[in-house]
């Protein structure tokens, strides 16, 4: 299994294109072009580190370097200079492809340059996968894929895919009719999100793909130019949109989320705003991969999904933990210290803490974000999703504040919504503070309630499209 390989399945050409700020590239290009030129050879059976900035040419090199090289390193480009030499060594890259913005990695070997355009120069005869056999099962030639996971303390850690576990939520599925498929994310496709709608669009459509510092309002009226029909992007991705004045420009038939916890309010708020789209959100990790994927419209998911019959994946809750097996599970980590992935019986713990109501379990927060305020335990999401609900509030963060009695409090920041075109005018925000703070007292425990609220123009999001959290 090779990923060109699987475009060209139906025979002919791919019809779709990849889209990027400056330029948008047919994919039937690809079948006699290359934006490697003859250096491709260069690449083959090696260990390639990709480090590029732009999206549209990582796009280019993942097409064709599934198949030809034997493992590809994808480096988002928030990686930090101090982590490199590790993953390097880590993961036995020998050689470096980079674009004209990057600068080229020391110690890795052949510095390949790639263009994001396809140069006329650049002939192939055919493109060939590397080892090709006579059966379609044999996959222990697979080209492997090497995801850095997105921690924003710490070195990442190095966590090992084939196509094969990357694309088992959606490769049994046939392709879609040419041009009935137009995807769009916010997420960068060096990262899990990313490259599951990076791979779904390559399966059959086309991709419109974001650019390094490119406004929110400028991707909105790309998206909107390309008539994109499906979009992803984390909550906090989707918040922001709707924040721009600009969301309204699209019309997509499908709005996804993850990589967050989805709440009521987000969840809502994309209903009223794309009333005609089918509104998902999936649960995924790096680790674990693709779940499941929820569409009725409300937080959190059944409790019947546990013991759901033909599901993608066997989720269970261990010690209010939840756990997954899956094809689409990663292989392992990398790296001579490398923690183990999964357990003896093959799940995957996600670290993702889950709570029962009413026959349906809620997303908590992950297990080391816990705030402790006295001995008790407080998952910032969980308050995070009360203040959110009112309807004045467009994004919050909840976070620890010392405490000398308690050792920590809750403090909230909050983001406000705009008024609508109505006309109608926001109270002010010591009536909002007032307001948020009365429903976090209706709804919480006492220990839960935010000590301050405090009104903020905007919050920090991280390049993996999550809030920055000063625990994460």
């Amino acid at each position: 299994m090779w990923l060109w390989g699987s475009m060209m399945a139906r025979g002919d050409l791919p019809a779709g294109s990849l889209q990027g700020r400056a330029a948008s590239i047919p994919l039937a290009d690809l079948a006699h072009a290359s934006v490697f030129g003859a250096r491709i050879e260069e690449l083959r059976d090696r260990v390639v580190l990709l480090r590029m900035q732009d999206q549209l040419a990582a796009a280019l090199a993942l097409i064709e370097l599934d198949g030809v090289a034997r493992r590809m390193v994808l480096c988002p480009p928030d990686l930090a200079d101090e982590h490199l030499g590790a993953v390097i060594r880590d993961a036995g890259a020998n050689v470096s492809v980079r674009d004209a913005a990057t600068p080229p990695a020391e110690g890795v070997g052949v510095d390949v340059c790639v263009g994001a355009q396809l140069a006329a120069a650049d002939a192939l005869a055919t493109r060939s996968a590397s080892h090709q056999t006579e059966t379609e099962t044999e996959t222990e030639t697979e080209t492997e894929w090497v995801l850095l996971t997105s921690g924003t303390t710490g070195a990442p850690k190095l966590v090992l895919h084939t196509l094969a576990t990357l694309t088992s939520g959606f490769a049994a599925q046939p392709p879609p009719a040419p041009g009935t498929l137009i995807w769009s994310t916010f997420y960068d496709i060096r990262r899990y999100g990313g490259l599951q709608i990076f791979l779904r669009a390559m399966h059959g459509g086309s991709l419109v793909l974001s650019s390094a510092g490119e406004p929110v309002t400028d991707f909105l009226a790309r998206m909107a130019a390309a008539h994109v029909t499906h979009v992803s992007g984390t909550p906090s991705h989707w918040r922001r949109a709707l924040m721009s004045g600009m969301a309204g420009k699209i019309a997509p038939r499908y709005v996804r989320m993850s990589g967050e916890i989805a709440d009521q309010a987000i969840l809502d708020s994309l209903k009223a705003m794309y009333p005609q789209a089918a509104v998902a959100h999936a649960f995924a990790s790096t680790e674990a991969g693709l779940a499941f994927e929820v569409g009725d419209g409300l937080a959190g998911f059944p409790a019947s999904l546990l013991a759901a019959a033909g599901a993608r994946a066997e989720i269970r809750v261990a010690a209010g933990t939840l756990e997954v097996r899956s094809a689409g599970n990663a292989l392992c980590y990398l790296g001579g210290a490398a923690p183990t992935l999964k357990r003896a019986d093959g799940f995957v713990d996600t670290g993702d803490r889950l709570e029962l109501r009413a026959g349906r379990y809620h997303f908590m927060g992950r297990s080391g974000g816990v705030i402790n305020v006295g001995g008790l335990k407080v998952h910032p999401e969980e308050i995070e999703a009360v203040i959110n609900a009112h309807r004045w509030v467009q994004m919050s963060l909840v976070r620890a504040r010392r405490s000398p009695i308690t050792g920590a409090v809750v403090s909230a920041e909050v983001v406000l919504a705009e008024p609508a075109d109505s006309g109608e005018a926001r109270p002010a925000a010591e009536v909002l503070k007032e307001e948020i703070m009365a429903s976090c007292r209706q709804a919480l425990a006492p220990h839960k309630v935010p000590a301050t609220v405090r009104i903020v123009p905007a919050l920090a999001v991280s390049e993996a499209g999550k809030l920055l959290r000063p625990n994460a």
